[in-house]
């Protein structure tokens, strides 16, 4: 740790309380120390957190109701709450049970993502084949997973559906999308070779592909950005446990309230992600201008961005989502991405308005 930094000003770490919910009997307990700031809270960081979690789902049923969004994305963001209400209990308590809530809640809100996918537009005995397989699915890993109280079988089931329920959803957008220009591409020719496309016809189906063709485009950016931003986030949350010993030691060197920007676990938040953009421009600037150390540097970095991009890479999943659909069911032109800033806002899926009125919002 340079001196620079312990010489900020900052209050010692307070010493371990006899927490309320004591023993511990969950099988995880992450970085963070355990009841140094209330007795009815273990890890106080990781818990507070969690509710912006909260706030985003509000966020999106709120969007849900107000733009007129299928009503299948309103429980997809129940889901989405009901994970970040399961990691508020779990981290408060360090309680087996309250662990299960957390992990599986997780299970069970991307297997309804994976129906929803698979579903869409599907007969009635299609989609009940589909919800019996994912429903026997989640019994079998719940089960599985309490007889093996393994964190890593949840962790590879979860990227496994995750990963599934992504590659589903770019195939459909392809296939329906982009596919579908060339086809329409075939049948104007024709129609023109024939004499039957009068000239306003022919400017509304350029005018619709061209649409088309930037509506795919603007998703595959959306998805690259929040596929990274999760990926980056995933592969940090496998990490966790590996410079504990440091990180512990570095949050008693700086003290509060600097230790918190080290608590890697809790920052997963859009405005802890607006943090990590400005702590990144900073210490890339300490790097060249003190000669940090690039290792301290990169597991500064790591152990900041693990939880941020996990849980803002699943929102921009759920974005594109709504979106998707309206574009699958052909109402590109009732509907718009909303994504004023890429680093300073997060985006939304809205009904098309005129610009002054979405300046008044």
């Amino acid at each position: 740790m340079e001196p620079w930094l312990s010489s900020l000003p900052s209050v010692p770490y307070p010493s371990p309380k006899q927490g309320y919910w004591l023993p511990v009997t969950s099988t995880i307990n992450w970085c963070e120390e355990d009841y140094y700031a209330t007795i009815y809270s273990a890890e106080i960081v990781n818990t507070i957190t969690n509710l912006l979690f909260v706030v985003l789902a509000l966020k999106g049923v709120i969007n849900c109701y107000r733009e007129g969004h299928d009503k299948i994305f309103l429980i997809t963001f129940g889901g989405y709450a009901a994970v970040g209400t399961g990691s508020f209990l779990f981290h408060s308590t360090l309680k087996y049970p309250m662990q299960l809530v957390d992990e599986l809640s997780m299970i069970y809100t991307t297997c309804f993502s994976c129906y929803s996918s698979f579903s869409y537009k599907r007969s009635r005995a299609y989609g009940f084949g589909v919800a019996l397989f994912l429903i026997s699915l989640a019994v079998f890993i719940t089960a599985y997973y309490h007889y093996l109280q393994d964190p890593s079988f949840h962790q590879a089931c979860y990227a496994l559906l995750t990963a599934t329920v992504l590659f589903r959803s770019m195939y459909v957008m392809e296939v329906n999308m982009r596919p579908s220009l060339k086809r329409r591409e075939k049948t104007h020719a024709q129609h023109q070779a024939a004499g039957m496309v009068s000239e306003a016809e022919k400017r509304e189906q350029r005018r619709v592909d061209e649409r088309d063709e930037r509506i795919v485009r603007t998703m595959w950016g959306m998805i690259a950005y929040g596929l990274g931003i999760f990926l980056t986030g995933y592969f940090i949350w496998t990490q966790d446990n590996i410079h504990c010993s440091k990180l512990r030691r570095w949050r008693h060197e700086i003290g509060l309230p600097w230790g918190i920007l080290l608590e890697g676990h809790g920052c997963k938040s859009q405005h802890g992600l607006i943090l990590l953009y400005m702590l990144i421009e900073i210490s890339s600037r300490v790097v060249r201008d003190t000669g940090l150390g690039c290792d301290t540097y990169l597991t500064t970095l790591l152990t900041l961005r693990r939880h941020i991009m996990t849980g803002t890479g699943a929102y921009f999943y759920i974005t594109w989502g709504v979106w998707l659909r309206h574009c699958l069911n052909g109402r590109q032109d009732e509907f718009e991405l909303h994504w004023p800033s890429t680093f300073f806002s997060l985006p939304a899926v809205m009904r098309k308005r005129p610009v002054e009125e979405l300046k008044t919002e």
